[in-house]
């Protein structure tokens, strides 16, 4: 069985370790998944680039999505990344 390198991490800017855990990050291979407390918000694939939602959220969200990418024009439409993310996650076999 070959080795996939997976790597998470916290991408949030927050003052205390305490708040990191609600911003976390994970790679599995090529796929990265940014979280927000438990909710995928944000995702990198080679057949997308990075993919950010518009927030749908709570404002705590919404500060995170900033973190991720602070041009709202850039993010995409809740019903679109919903989409893509399936995608990502059924080519990849992500699901439990």
């Amino acid at each position: 069985m070959s080795s996939v390198a997976i790597r998470k991490w916290n991408y949030g800017h927050y003052s205390s370790d305490n708040y990191g855990s609600h911003s976390q990050a994970i790679t599995i291979g090529g796929i990265t998944l940014y979280f927000s407390y438990n909710t995928v918000v944000g995702f990198e694939a080679p057949e997308y680039g990075e993919r950010i939602c518009e927030n749908v959220w709570t404002t705590t969200t919404g500060k995170h999505l900033n973190w991720l990418e602070p041009d709202k024009d850039r993010r995409i439409p809740y019903e679109q990344f919903k989409q893509e993310l399936t995608k990502v996650i059924d080519k990849y076999n992500l699901t439990a």
